[in-house]
């Protein structure tokens, strides 16, 4: 392996990337401010999701929260209910947080600096790195899948992209190509590795940099990059009751120390007296990042108001029905499950 310590200046590398940029860059509803707010709104959103899926989501979340302000006093549940759809609601909870840190702790004012940005609740070296070159002519890649992709395929650097010192060793690698405009290189990056240099069927012919491109002129552009380590999903089975009557239903909001972090759902156990009314179970799989999960669904029709009124006196679960659960959040596979349940209900 190459010590790119020793490597000379590619810099010229970065500015022909930035020429294709002005030409070639995408038009993005983000691209049109330097509003740090907005642009750190649109990293979270993105970094799980197309653009293409997206930003339907992030134009309803911006208008809804336009400013750090009106995040930072919402009620955490709406802030949750406005990410429905995007998934991972920690990102949700976090940016919530982080509103509150910033007019705390800056009074008000979006953080300048990446090492600020970096104390932020949720935010990462990537997203700092991008806030602060975009919004402040910060000089820090703003390293992602991205950059890993295309400056191992750039330089045929076989690091392993898994290595808990990928980031570093990128971070130093695409300094050596880094120009002086660092917030459109870091968004220039972003468009060459989402439509030119994608992970599969990259657009060589097409790519800006393929006179430089190592593993291009070598014809082993799909060795890059090299991922040696891969994590295996583990199996996780979970249950719930949907226990309801008249068209009411009960659900409970979970805690923040596993999955689906308060996202509302029905409750994981009934009581003997309940068991009776059990009239089917649904067995659904669902597949997170890392979890290959298996959701067994009782429902449990309560005829019986005596038995429904002293379950409910009991517990502390919420009384929902279909209309009003819509303004809650719940993991996909719960809110699949009362839309079914809407579409019988409504033929009762």
């Amino acid at each position: 392996m190459k010590d790119i310590h020793k490597e000379p200046d590619f810099r010229h590398i970065g500015n022909r990337l930035l020429n294709w940029y002005s030409t070639n860059a995408r038009d993005l509803p983000f691209r049109q401010t330097k509003d740090p707010y907005k642009i750190w709104i649109c990293e979270i959103v993105f970094q799980q999701t197309r653009i293409s899926q997206g930003l339907g989501h992030y134009n309803n979340f911006v208008a809804r929260f336009p400013d750090v302000k009106t995040l930072a006093e919402a009620e955490e549940d709406e802030v949750i209910l406005y990410w429905k759809g995007l998934g991972y609601y920690s990102r949700a909870i976090n940016i919530h947080k982080a509103a509150q840190q910033i007019m705390t702790d800056y009074h008000g004012e979006f953080p300048h600096e990446y090492e600020e940005i970096l104390k932020l609740k949720g935010i990462g070296k990537y997203t700092a790195a991008a806030v602060s070159s975009i919004c402040f002519n910060g000089k820090m890649p703003a390293v992602d899948g991205n950059f890993y992709r295309v400056l191992s395929r750039l330089f045929a650097d076989g690091f392993d992209i898994s290595n808990s010192r990928a980031f570093n060793y990128f971070s130093e690698l695409a300094h050596l190509i880094l120009p002086e405009n660092v917030g459109d290189f870091n968004q220039a990056m972003m468009d060459l590795g989402s439509e030119i240099c994608k992970p599969k069927n990259p657009l060589c012919r097409e790519c800006p940099l393929n006179e430089y491109c190592l593993a291009f002129s070598m014809n082993k552009v799909s060795e890059f990059p090299v991922k040696a380590k891969k994590t295996k999903a583990k199996d996780l089975e979970l249950k719930y009751y949907f226990v309801h009557r008249d068209g009411k239903f009960l659900i409970q909001q979970r805690k923040d120390d596993f999955i689906w972090k308060k996202l509302f759902e029905f409750p994981p156990q009934i009581s003997d007296a309940l068991i009776p009314f059990i009239v089917g179970v649904k067995t659904v799989s669902h597949k997170l990042t890392h979890k290959n999960l298996s959701i067994e669904i009782y429902n449990v029709e309560v005829t019986s108001e005596e038995t429904w009124t002293h379950f409910i006196a009991g517990n502390e679960y919420l009384i929902t029905d279909v209309e009003a659960s819509h303004e809650k959040s719940f993991p996909k596979p719960l809110e699949t499950y009362i839309r079914n349940y809407e579409e019988a209900y409504r033929f009762l």
